[in-house]
């Protein structure tokens, strides 16, 4: 399928097109005259995002001064309706905020937590970064490839057990530092904290997401799918947001993460005042 954009913004920047092949991360750069007036989707953009989605973009552009600045939590939005971004969801993000596709491509490209296809039910990502892969991160990881593919042919990292969208799938990835390695090794569960685990422990939260179930994460906001996070992350909120805030205070602090400063008090160390710090020279070259 070849997807032209929308009309080109005030910059008048080029088409862009998917490019001819399997990889939908790639997406060349290419002015067409025969199709630069207008674009051209698989389906009408109307048919994938309502009239509540199109009223939800606009409360975006509406918290920024400059419209463009609503791209990120855009993406989300998008994210939020099909699961990922596709060429529809850029086409959608540059008519409402008056940009290329080219302008879109570039940002939903660089960032990984934008998804160039179809996510499962479920994101499980795996930190295998150094502190959670020696403390167990790696095995967690492998054991899961097999668990949700097989011996033979291991899941692969953004690859999905199941159909994406379909409830029980489950989209495995390995990630980079997810922040907080007083508690490795971690998973996340579309974004929210499972701290602690082991093999035996992933494999268990897995399964109970394929049969349908939301375990309880060890801190944070209660578990969603994929698709209700993404929402979230967009800066919409369920719509009884005290219990929703209050189910996120609860267990939220963990106490790995307090323990320095519960003993810092007990002990009675403080930071010293910036103003008695004197500053380093500088450097002579």
């Amino acid at each position: 399928m070849t997807t032209a954009v929308p009309e080109p913004g005030s910059k008048d920047a080029a088409t862009t097109y998917a490019a001819a092949g399997p990889d939908t991360d790639v997406v060349a750069i290419a002015p067409d005259p025969d199709v630069a007036a207008g674009i051209i989707t698989e389906t009408p953009l109307e048919d994938i995002f309502d009239a509540d989605i199109h009223a939800k973009a606009q409360d975006l552009i509406a918290r920024y001064p400059m419209s463009r600045s609503a791209l990120l939590p855009m993406l989300h939005l998008v994210q939020s309706v099909q699961g990922y971004v596709s060429q529809e969801g850029i086409a959608f993000c540059a008519r409402q905020l008056d940009l290329s596709d080219a302008e879109v491509s570039a940002v939903a490209t660089f960032y990984t937590m934008y998804k160039r296809k179809p996510c499962g039910e479920h994101l499980v990502s795996v930190c295998t970064n150094t502190l959670c892969a020696a403390m167990g991160g790696d095995a967690i990881y492998k054991r899961l490839q097999t668990h949700l593919g097989s011996e033979e042919e291991p899941l692969g990292h953004n690859e999905t057990a199941g159909t994406p969208n379909e409830p029980g799938s489950i989209t495995l990835e390995h990630a980079e530092c997810l922040a907080a390695c007083d508690l490795a090794p971690v998973i996340q569960v579309n974004y929210e904290y499972f701290d602690n685990q082991t093999e035996d422990k992933a494999v268990a939260l897995v399964d109970a997401l394929q049969a349908g179930k939301k375990p309880a994460p060890t801190r944070g906001a209660p578990l969603t799918n994929f698709k209700g996070a993404e929402l979230q992350l967009a800066g919409f909120f369920p719509e009884d947001e005290a219990a929703y805030r209050r189910d996120v205070d609860g267990p939220s602090q963990a106490v790995e993460t307090l323990r320095g400063a519960k003993l810092a008090q007990d002990r009675g160390w403080v930071a010293p005042v910036a103003s008695d710090v004197p500053l380093p020279e500088v450097e002579k070259k």
